[in-house]
């Protein structure tokens, strides 16, 4: 494949701690009643999504669509990356209850596709994996037409208990790599580079059996150039991951990690270009595309899978 560079004509380099975004990051404020219902629906069942504790840019999109992701294993993370606006700290104890809720949830708002994350749970023996585990057997049980997709951390390597969670038979299998090698040890301090493209390895071995779709996401505007970002893409393609989502990164608050520079849509139209000349079989790429965004609209292009 022939070497290529983004154009950069256009693009929005930051220049002090807490810049204007440029208009295309601009999202509207809830109007519609979907959106209402849904927030309702989780404040009943003490439900909590990562759309909220996230401050994703997309809720006000997604929940009107009546989509969401499901955060399991309390709301709390044992680690503090440098981009991430979810609490950290000493979790409370284990809400054993979550498997049932969440799908009584999934039936509720008639989802066929699901998705399902947590926060890092460093201080559990199993990192959470049987809580995992479980809700995806209930759902595939108690809601059978409807697809699941898990985001799950990293387990620390503890690859018996990736195994849990394969075995329960998730449809989609996603971890985020999130930035390029070098940024690691500023972005997110207590993962690795190396465990995560292993754990995506880990995770389409076994599932070969059942052709789990693997998935994972990248952030930019955080330092990188654009040949560590192909080089990235490369070593997932490597390990056989199908699909690829690439956002950018905006910083939640002063404490947060600062943005390098503001990437335009048309670089995001010439990464995805580069992403599915790799051999990625699905590629969501845009400012505001985050891990989860579009995410039923992923998976029906990938071949051998049930349609949804």
């Amino acid at each position: 494949m022939e070497k290529r560079t983004l154009d950069l004509v256009g693009q929005h380099k930051v220049t002090h701690s807490y810049e204007r975004r440029p208009e295309w990051l601009r999202t509207r404020l809830p109007n519609d009643p979907n959106y209402f219902e849904l927030k309702k629906l989780m404040r009943d069942r003490g439900l909590h999504t990562v759309c909220e504790e996230a401050n994703c840019p997309n809720i006000t999109e997604c929940w009107s669509h009546r989509t969401a992701t499901f955060l399991i294993l309390g709301k709390i993370c044992t680690r503090a990356c440098g981009y991430c606006d979810v609490t950290s700290g000493k979790p409370e104890a284990l809400d054993l209850d979550e498997p049932r809720q969440v799908t009584e949830a999934t039936r509720s708002m008639g989802l066929r596709h699901v998705v399902i994350t947590s926060v890092n749970r460093d201080d559990l023996e199993d990192g959470g994996s049987h809580i995992f585990a479980e809700t995806v057997r209930r759902i595939h049980q108690e809601v059978p037409d409807c697809r699941i997709e898990l985001l799950i951390p990293d387990f620390v390597g503890r690859w018996e208990y990736l195994q849990v969670v394969m075995e329960s038979q998730p449809e989609v299998l996603n971890h985020n790599i999130e930035t390029v090698p070098r940024l690691y040890r500023r972005v997110r301090p207590k993962a690795r580079y190396e465990r995560s493209l292993e754990l995506l390895r880990q995770a389409k071995e076994m599932g070969h059996h059942y052709q789990v779709v693997t998935k994972t996401g990248v952030m930019v505007g955080l330092g990188e150039t654009t040949e560590e970002l192909v080089e990235v893409m490369k070593d997932l393609r490597g390990v056989d991951c199908d699909v690829l989502t690439l956002g950018q990164y905006m910083r939640p608050s002063v404490k947060h990690l600062a943005v390098e520079r503001y990437y335009t849509p048309i670089e995001f139209a010439e990464l995805k270009e580069i992403a599915l000349g790799l051999g990625f079989k699905y590629v969501e790429s845009g400012p505001l595309v985050r891990s989860s965004y579009h995410a039923h609209e992923q998976v029906p292009v990938i071949p051998d899978l049930p349609p949804n």
